[in-house]
């Protein structure tokens, strides 16, 4: 049996980004991969292989980097972790012993077996799989009624993508008010929605579905709590992800109440030398200190540098401080990003907050043919005016803009500081030096926090 000085249990950004940065910070060390698929995907790019890209293959991600550095890859699955004696074994047979292990074992998507009729053939989910993407876009290519069920990013991106490819009446299907709701202010989740109606898509929110209906073990159509019947011979279920812990679980490593693996800030588990990072591991928010669910591909890379970093002894003091939620999407050719705490999570939170809001365009003179509107809203402490949370909305700068926000955040930046902020602008990249969309909603929060 060979033995490695680490192993790391899954191949998507989590375990390559943590496998590079040791290895590169350990080149003397022997690191080994295990993934269950040869070919990978960009978790955030799989609803535009519906349309925009129209083809799995453009949206392949694989661990080049990790190899090039000298790590090495086994295509397998795990199917037993014994802590105990050091080894895994893999459904081949196959033994190896380990070192340090890292669980990067990613989520999988929630089976809602309260919804009668969800074993049906022609029930999909939105797995973070290369083979089962490919099968899926092969079922959507000959569907004709698609519904969707799940108005988040991932069920509406990929509804909206769907519905843009042309080739089935898609329909889609969320309990609240709005779509995008548990990440965007009311404010911005609406204005989301609408860009979505916009495209022609078949979007019902305030809506609950009671029941899949079928027939001959495949499903038929959708009824609603209300008693509607869409008809649907395809339904994609994305309501949700839960953390893969079950390899961890069965081994003996802590859960914490989500199910997630329990991790001090440096991605170490209550076992010694084994390791969990991504969405598997479980996470704390950085403004509230609860435990949190956030699955992102960027906050799962941010995790596994810091564990890469560390793995063989404290080399970056700068230990991953929790979570802030940092979301971006496009819709209907509308960029919309978020970060940190809006007026749901706030309210949720306890914790109180003053905001402020500026629009303008996202070129200057507006009068240039690519400008588009641009909107900031950032969320302060009412106490000191540090920056707590902020919204963007409009031109593709947007995307950049909310990490901007994101790193004030994190750096406990004050409105009074963003105000003094020395930015480089072009009247072909940016807004006027004048009216700054970030610096005069700084000013706006001012205002209030000196009435």
């Amino acid at each position: 049996m060979k033995t490695y000085d680490v192993i790391i249990l899954g191949k998507g950004p989590a375990g390559i980004i943590a496998g590079v940065t040791a290895k590169k910070q350990n080149p003397d060390k022997d690191i080994l991969m295990i993934g269950e698929e040869d070919k990978g995907l960009v978790p955030c790019g799989i609803p535009y292989v519906f349309h925009r890209l129209d083809d799995v293959s453009k949206n392949a991600m694989g661990p080049k980097s990790f190899v090039d550095a000298g790590g090495e890859i086994i295509i397998d699955r795990a199917s037993k972790v014994d802590l105990e004696a050091k080894k895994i074994t893999l459904e081949s047979g196959a033994e190896y012993g380990f070192e340090r292990l890292v669980f990067a074992t990613g989520s999988e998507p929630v089976v809602p077996k309260f919804i009668k009729g969800y074993d049906l053939e022609g029930v999909y989910y939105v797995k973070k799989s290369y083979e089962y993407i490919e099968q899926l876009q092969e079922k959507a290519n000959h569907a004709e009624n698609i519904v969707i069920i799940g108005g988040g990013f991932i069920g509406a991106e990929v509804a909206e993508q769907m519905h843009l490819e042309g080739k089935a009446n898609v329909s889609l299907i969320e309990l609240e008010e709005q779509c995008f709701s548990k990440a965007f202010s009311k404010e911005l989740a609406t204005i989301a929605t609408e860009k979505l109606q916009e495209t022609g898509l078949n979007v019902l929110t305030s809506t609950k579905v009671d029941h899949l209906e079928g027939e001959n073990g495949k499903v038929k159509s959708v009824v609603t709590a209300n008693g509607e019947t869409i008809p649907a011979d395809m339904v994609i279920m994305s309501i949700g992800y839960k953390p893969n812990t079950s390899l961890a679980e069965d081994a003996g490593v802590d859960l914490n109440s989500i199910g997630a693996i329990r991790i001090d800030n440096f991605g170490r588990t209550n076992k010694d030398k084994i390791y969990a990072v991504g969405d598997c591991a479980a996470t704390i928010g950085f403004l509230t200190g609860r435990e949190d669910n956030i699955m992102l591909a960027s906050t799962a890379t941010a995790e596994a540098r810091i564990l890469g970093y560390n793995m063989f002894g404290i080399k970056i003091k700068r230990c991953f401080a929790g979570t802030l939620g940092v979301f971006s999407t496009e819709v209907n050719n509308l960029s919309m990003a978020s970060a940190g705490v809006n007026e749901n999570t706030a309210h949720e939170a306890g914790v109180e907050f003053i905001s402020a809001k500026f629009s303008d365009v996202d070129r200057h003179p507006g009068t240039l043919d690519d400008t588009m509107p641009l909107t900031v809203k950032l969320f302060a402490s009412i106490s000191d005016g540090s920056v707590l949370g902020g919204e963007v909305w409009g031109g593709k700068s947007a995307g950049e803009i909310v990490n901007t926000i994101s790193l004030a955040i994190q750096k406990r930046v004050t409105v009074y500081e963003l105000v003094s902020f020395q930015i480089g602008t072009h009247p072909l990249l940016t807004t006027a030096p004048t009216k700054n969309v970030l610096i005069k909603a700084a000013e706006g929060i001012i205002a209030q926090l000196h009435k």
